[in-house]
């Protein structure tokens, strides 16, 4: 396990983030990562950042209202999860998200903690918080595996 800080200035930076850790997935047949944050944090941004540095042209918003939004980028499934609304993690289970094992697909899944106790444990772990005039993101690699720990050091604006 490895936790790295990184201070983002906007939303620009918080999509760059995003991609960097997309590219350190691309290995990876499948997993689970958790975005935590209050709302506006930031996550729906990183995710698109994430989407995009995948290949993803169309809109991608937050699946607030729908729960989950798939992508298939390359022969590979992604799933965007926005479990904000759910009134009980037992809604998770009509969501059809066995067709979508996390061994072979990807899933970002905002406000896992509405899941818990259905969902997968995750192997990235990603907190966004509001600091500075942007956000601080602390990442938690689970799984000691392949993520860019090294290359996200915190760095404050001066």
């Amino acid at each position: 396990m490895s936790v790295t800080e990184r201070f983002l200035a906007d939303d620009a930076a918080t999509e760059a983030l995003g991609a960097e850790l997309a590219a350190a997935f691309r290995a990876r047949p499948g997993g689970v990562v958790y975005l935590h944050g209050t709302l506006g944090a930031g996550k729906t941004t990183l995710v698109r950042g994430w989407l995009r540095a995948l290949g993803v042209t169309g809109s991608i918003r937050s699946p607030t209202y729908t729960l989950i939004e798939p992508y298939s980028v390359d022969g590979r499934d992604w799933l965007h999860l926005d479990l904000y609304r759910l009134k009980s993690p037992d809604e998770l289970e009509g969501l059809g998200l066995d067709d979508y094992p996390p061994s072979r697909c990807g899933w970002l899944v905002e406000w896992p903690e509405c899941g818990a106790g259905y969902l997968p444990p995750p192997s990235l772990r990603i907190e966004l918080r509001a600091a500075d005039g942007g956000r601080i993101a602390t990442v938690d690699t689970l799984d000691g595996g392949g993520w860019p720990t090294n290359a996200a050091p915190i760095s404050h604006p001066t």
